[in-house]
């Protein structure tokens, strides 16, 4: 299994589509809404750099974590799960082994846009706010995870891949990564707070303002990971008798 971790890790890095989606488009707008048209204060402008950074770490972990599926439905259509069920990888090893891939994969997003916070916004933390925060939002993945691997067992290739970047911005933006909930209507606010995204935000949030994340945040998310990890499983069954 751990040969096919690394093979899969590999062509997901050499993916241009990944590095475009989940690292450099992150990236590029972190950098572009932190430092394009600041009239603020320089107190409001760090505040919001340190909310920023949050935000786009956690938009392209989101992607890279979502990018699973498009890869699974392409290798069910060219016949790669059928070939891997005449290896000795059961089918739990498989969806593990993808499911760890993306935990591999969405660390570049998360570190790109943390080291861009640190060394082009001069965003200052403790030590364990770096850790603590990377630590938890990488945790945070794993319900889109589960997400895009359902994505890529119940749907085809460019089906998924549409989905998944509709998914993406879609709770983007209800989610508060893009910007601050405090500019929502108060309708959009309420329904923010019961989004992954929002939750997974409150993550690195929670970090910045040296505490631990709510009940609230782990109740949501929790109730998130189990109904994607359904989805994942109910795909995966139907996948299993069509392919």
């Amino acid at each position: 299994m751990l040969a096919y971790i690394r093979l899969e890790v590999r062509r997901t890095l050499r993916d241009t589509g990944f590095v475009v989606v989940g690292v450099a488009t992150p990236l590029l707008m972190y950098l572009l809404f932190t430092n394009l048209g600041t009239g603020e204060s320089a107190e409001d402008t760090m505040d919001y750099a340190r909310y920023s950074m949050i935000g786009m770490a956690a938009y392209g972990a989101m992607g890279a974590a979502l990018a699973v599926g498009p890869g699974v439905a392409d290798d069910k259509a060219r016949g790669w799960l059928r070939q891997l069920r005449v290896t000795p990888l059961s089918p739990l090893q498989v969806v593990l082994a993808r499911a760890l891939t993306a935990g591999v994969t969405v660390l570049p997003a998360i570190v790109s846009v943390f080291t861009a916070g640190a060394l082009v916004n001069g965003v200052r933390l403790a030590a364990w706010q770096w850790a603590a925060a990377a630590v938890l939002m990488w945790l945070g993945t794993i319900p889109f995870t589960l997400l895009g691997l359902g994505n890529g067992y119940g749907l085809t290739a460019q089906t998924a891949g549409v989905v998944s970047m509709v998914t993406m911005m879609g709770l983007s933006v209800i989610g508060g990564l893009w910007l601050p909930t405090d500019v929502f209507p108060g309708w959009l606010a309420a329904i923010s707070r019961w989004t992954p995204t929002a939750r997974f935000g409150d993550l690195g949030w929670s970090v910045l303002d040296r505490h631990a994340p709510g009940p609230g945040t782990a109740a949501v998310l929790a109730l998130w990971l189990v109904v994607f990890a359904g989805y994942a499983v109910f795909s995966y069954r139907r996948s299993a008798r069509t392919v």
